[in-house]
């Protein structure tokens, strides 16, 4: 016969000052067992086998009901099977039920951050899911295994499109107004969580990811315009020259670099000129973007020759948030509008390239896109091309009339 009770201070060394423990007593036959739950209250406080009298008695109570039903669970499995109880082992598995019940709450946010760890993440898509990860809690609707239901995402896809940018201290003593989140950046939340699920899929958290029900649904939508700069405002960048050996000065190097070769900022910090040959009379390579892996070619001008030169022929390293934040006052300083970001330069390039007549799919080859259509964007920013063209038909026709 087994028979299971909520004690308090068995050995009676409480006090009105020393808290006592409250444990379960498992009887086997007229012997007793007690197993701990790791709480601890004043005499006072425990009444009719419960908790009372303090702030935290409810929240203690229920973790004391979920350790008492798994020592109920487990003891009865051990006399089921003819064997005397381990006290220890009880109480591990009854502690380890009531941390996972504790966790429940944050379930999927826990998994994230401890996938994290193991998907041995590049920098900025690390950035991607801790930013997930605070938005997931900001919500707090999808937070348990359970809660992720097509419903729910489709909840908070609605949710994010209400969310607004985070606003530098500087655009907020500008008075720059706040914009919500685009279609880019809230894919992205998407692409990141569904990647999430797939791993839950994969170690057994879940049964199936929603995403599949949800196929088609979130769209990445493209920019109506891509931002650049014309070349009178690179021009200006370059005529810049702040104070040799400062960050404002390794800024404007790194961009201007970036202008004349079209690398993203992930490949100018991971940049190695023992790759490059000549090819020519020019150091040029075929080499692999961090991010994507997909390969790009790109050659050296005279300017990025020099700024190597300065630094030894290896390009400096700089945070990019320290990157940015020097840009914009470097923009400033020249009177951009616009403001100034790394990867403004790589759109300056394609976008320069495209206007001096280069085909659109060697574009693609020196940006390292896997595909033109991303390059066709910069063609459609540049209306005076399509002018030219109008203008090229208009002379090929009047020399026929002519003729």
């Amino acid at each position: 016969m087994i028979n299971f009770s909520i004690v308090f201070d068995h050995r009676n060394r409480a006090s009105s000052t020393e808290k006592g423990p409250v444990e379960i007593r498992v009887t086997v036959d007229r012997k007793p067992y007690y197993v701990t739950t790791g709480i601890r209250v004043y005499r006072d406080n425990f009444v009719g086998g419960s908790i009372t009298g303090q702030a935290d008695a409810e929240e203690l109570n229920t973790r004391l009901a979920i350790i008492y039903r798994r020592v109920q669970e487990e003891a009865n499995r051990y006399v089921s099977e003819g064997r005397e109880l381990d006290v220890a082992a009880i109480r591990r598995k009854a502690w380890s039920a009531d941390k996972e019940e504790q966790n429940r709450d944050t379930a999927l946010i826990d998994f994230i951050e401890e996938q994290e760890g193991m998907m041995n993440l590049k920098i900025g898509t690390l950035k991607h899911y801790r930013t997930l990860r605070y938005r997931l809690k900001a919500f707090g609707q999808m937070m348990r295994w359970e809660d992720v239901t097509v419903e729910n995402i489709c909840r908070f896809d609605a949710w994010l499109h209400r969310q607004k940018v985070p606003l530098s201290d500087a655009d907020k003593k500008s008075g720059k107004p706040e914009k919500a989140l685009g279609d880019g950046a809230v894919y992205n939340y998407h692409k990141c969580l569904k990647a999430i699920l797939n791993r839950a899929v994969l170690f057994g958290r879940m049964d199936g990811n929603p995403y599949e029900r949800l196929r088609g649904k979130f769209k990445r939508g493209e920019k109506e315009s891509v931002e650049f700069l014309t070349m009178e405002e690179m021009e200006a960048v370059e005529s810049l020259h702040p104070v040799k050996g400062t960050m404002m000065a390794v800024a404007r190097d790194l961009f201007v670099f970036q202008m004349h070769t079209g690398l993203s900022y992930a490949d100018t910090q991971a940049f190695d000129f023992s790759q490059y040959h000549k090819v020519d009379g020019r150091w040029a390579t075929v080499g692999n973007r961090v991010k994507t892996g997909v390969q790009y070619v790109t050659q050296l001008s005279e300017e990025c020759e020099r700024i190597l030169g300065r630094y030894g022929w290896k390009l400096p390293k700089i945070g990019n948030a320290d990157y940015n934040h020097c840009l914009k006052a470097l923009g400033a300083a020249v009177g951009i509008e616009k403001p100034l970001h790394s990867h403004l330069a790589r759109h300056s390039f394609a976008t320069k390239m495209t206007a001096g007549g280069a085909a659109i799919q060697n574009v693609a080859r020196m940006l390292g896109h896997s595909s033109v259509v991303h390059t066709q964007r910069y063609a459609k920013v540049l209306p005076e091309s399509v002018f030219a063209d109008f203008q090229k038909v208009e002379q090929l026709t009047g020399k026929k009339r002519k003729k």
